[in-house]
């Protein structure tokens, strides 16, 4: 994906669903977790590649001494907009920037730090190896990836709603970017590829997914992600009527209040 298209896929409202119903639905718990980790290895200058819409950021901001440097980046200057707009509780630099050619000279972080971005890395070995490129002897890259669709209850029942709705040609985006990339031996492949030497750790994390109402997962997933092209692709209305099936399947699964899904993702650590 270039940045013309990222640009193309984030624009108009996107960036503000992403961030409203998205980000608490499922990011924010992992991004807590990252946090953490990153904190525990006291790093003075860090990298983030594909920030979004900053939930990451805020997160790290928080965690981190207010010395560290950290510099945030994404391929779509929409998402950055967003994120740049509700702010840091400290400057940062936001920056746009292709995780497959960064602008960043040799060695000069001491963390490079992904959350559920390297799915959509067209080639994965070689945004490694411009990770591993950009850091400094001794630092680590930390990156989650969702698990299978199977283990993240939410984006499982809205995929097979949306198969049972547009039965003649099903939407895959889920199910196929990301929660495409859970191979275990895969990833440890990828990171080999890109010079990393050192086997890495990878953690199986389960979570909890909480929401309102049955309305917010669907309004996620079907208005606030890439999904949104694919269902627009089957007409004018048919945004709303994806967004009202997968609200009542999620109601039927899950019930018609608060509800509660699982979720479940790989956390992995590696070192340069």
């Amino acid at each position: 994906m270039d940045k013309n298209s990222a640009d193309k896929i984030f624009a108009g409202s996107v960036p503000e669903l992403y961030d409203t119903y998205m980000v608490p639905l499922i990011f924010e718990p992992y991004a807590l977790d990252i946090a953490a980790r990153l904190a525990t290895r006291r790093p003075g200058r860090v990298l983030e590649i594909a920030a979004g819409t900053g939930v990451v950021t805020r997160s790290i901001v928080a965690a981190l001494p207010y010395d560290v440097a950290i510099v945030a980046t994404d391929i779509s200057q929409p998402m950055l907009d967003r994120a740049a707009a509700i702010g840091t509780d400290r400057p940062i630099e936001w920056r746009q920037a292709d995780a497959m050619k960064l602008p960043f000279r040799d060695g000069l972080f001491d963390a490079v730090v992904c959350q559920f971005g390297v799915m959509f890395f067209p080639d994965k070995g070689n945004a490694f190896a411009e990770a591993r490129r950009v850091l400094a002897p001794g630092g680590a890259m930390l990156f989650n990836v969702w698990d299978r669709i199977e283990d993240n209850e939410f984006a499982a029942s809205i995929t097979e709603s949306l198969a049972q709705l547009f039965a003649d040609n099903p939407p895959t985006f889920l199910a196929r970017l990301p929660h495409g990339y859970h191979d275990r031996e895969a990833i440890a492949r990828d990171l080999e590829l890109g010079g990393f030497t050192r086997p890495p750790t990878i953690e199986t994390l389960a979570m909890r997914s909480h929401a309102a109402s049955a309305n917010i997962p669907a309004m996620a997933y079907c208005q606030g992600t890439p999904l949104r092209i694919e269902i627009e692709a089957f007409g004018a209305d048919a945004l709303a009527r994806a967004t009202r099936a997968c609200t009542d399947s999620i109601a039927e699964r899950f019930g018609s209040g608060e509800v509660d899904g699982k979720i479940q993702a790989h956390v992995v650590v590696v070192e340069a």
